[in-house]
């Protein structure tokens, strides 16, 4: 599935577009017991009830595709018997309870989680309209798209608290209930690709990409589990921190120059193609060597060859899901303190060589003045920020960085006093 194909999804599940046909649920709770199991009609819920279903539904289906979203395929060992189960209750619409039973019974086996929780399923049918090269939609169907939706919600007791009874117009003890939350884990099965049911893939999403679920993906969907983009990238720096040492400051370098290079080739791709392209580009062992090389040694490359080569064999990360956008800002971060404390380091030298010049005299200045007016006087380049400090405050002015922009910071003593511009007492 690709971006554009979750995204007319999505699109769909809101109020004026509701083809949802079946729902039912299975409250399971902390001792794996089913406390209650229901079925409906999705359209003959109360309207408060149906949209608090349906934004359930619509999370399950939300986020960023390699992280939150990952497409995964059925296990040729052991995976067919769930792909065919997945398949009955997609058209049965969810109205087999013994094969609903069989589910739940099947997630509850198999995930693994402490407290209460709801297993939600919608079942609904996209009337897939034909489009135009402009992708301006034609009033004729190109297929039904069926599918189902599998939310897996925690339940948990409200906050304690106060509210208002208007009987007795007063405040009393809120009594705590039972809520559902938003989605930790969930599917979308059959995957909806190049806008067409692909039965061979699912759908599964995680709330929380840096923890997904792999039993889940295994037992319960069939799946070959795959890494999450969050994964690949906490992974892939833990290894390139290792090999070029984790005391070491030239690691921070090299992961800023790492994701640096990684954008500019990412770019390059989006910018030389004119259309998109079918497979992703993916970082091989020996594309990540290549990014490498001008900032590490050989000695490193080999260490990273080897360790990159055995974790990420059969799951090599996209180029543009591990763009780290945090990095290549303390990167730019970085650049910006690097030349204003260059220019400090200038300034400094500047006002150490004045100061070192001997003492000028009036009449000296009156002398080198006519000189100067009659030759070169408007030669002298001005600045925009002109500063003459003590010698001894010299070693104390710092560059910083400060909401965004360059500061230059000179420390003021209480016994101290500043002038700007022939100002007094500004401080």
């Amino acid at each position: 599935m690709k971006h554009k194909d979750v995204l007319e999804l999505r699109r769909r599940l809101k109020k004026d577009e509701i083809t949802i046909s079946q729902m039912s649920g299975c409250y399971v709770n902390s001792e794996k017991n089913i406390v209650t199991s229901y079925r409906e009609t999705f359209l003959n819920l109360e309207e408060s009830e149906l949209f608090k279903y349906m934004e359930l539904a619509k999370k399950t289906i939300s986020g960023k595709l390699g992280n939150n979203l990952v497409e995964l395929g059925f296990r040729k060992d052991g995976g067919q018997e769930r792909q065919t189960q997945l398949m009955r209750l997609k058209t049965s619409h969810l109205k087999d309870d013994e094969q609903l039973m069989d589910f739940y019974q099947l997630v509850m086996d198999n995930f693994q989680y402490t407290g209460n929780y709801l297993i939600l399923l919608f079942s609904d049918a996209y009337d897939v309209m034909k489009r135009t090269t402009d992708n301006q939609k034609l009033d004729e169907s190109e297929e039904t798209y069926e599918y189902i939706i599998c939310a897996i919600c925690p339940v948990a007791l409200s906050s304690p608290g106060l509210h208002y009874e208007p009987e007795e117009q007063r405040m009393k003890a809120h009594q705590r209930d039972w809520m559902v939350g938003p989605p930790i884990h969930g599917f979308l099965f059959p995957a909806f690709s190049e806008r067409s049911a692909d039965v061979n893939h699912a759908m599964y999403y995680t709330k929380n990409p840096k923890e997904p679920n792999r039993e889940f993906m295994e037992s319960v969907l069939g799946c070959e589990p795959l890494r999450t983009t969050a994964e690949h990238r906490e992974v892939l720096e833990i290894l390139l921190r290792e090999a070029v040492g984790f005391e070491d400051e030239a690691a921070e370098k090299v992961m800023v120059n790492f994701q640096e290079s990684l954008q500019t080739i990412v770019q390059e791709q989006e910018e030389f193609s004119e259309v998109e392209f079918d497979e992703p580009l993916l970082l091989t062992s020996e594309k990540i060597q290549d990014i490498l090389a001008e900032s590490v040694s050989e000695e490193v490359l080999v260490k990273v060859d080897q360790v990159y080569g055995n974790y990420f064999e059969d799951d090599l990360p996209q180029a543009d899901r591990i763009l780290d956008p945090k990095i290549i800002k303390k990167g730019e971060q970085m650049k910006k303190e690097q030349a204003l404390t260059k220019q400090v380091e200038n300034l400094m030298i500047k006002l150490e060589e004045v100061q070192s010049k001997p003492q000028v005299t009036d009449e000296d200045e009156d002398i080198d003045s006519a000189e100067a007016d009659g030759e070169q006087g408007n030669s002298k380049k001005e600045y925009d920020i002109s500063l003459q400090v003590k010698p001894e405050k010299v070693s104390q002015i710092k560059a910083q960085v400060i909401d965004g922009k360059k500061c230059i910071v000179i420390p003021v003593d209480d016994n101290e006093e500043a002038t700007v511009n022939g100002e007094v007492g500004l401080l």
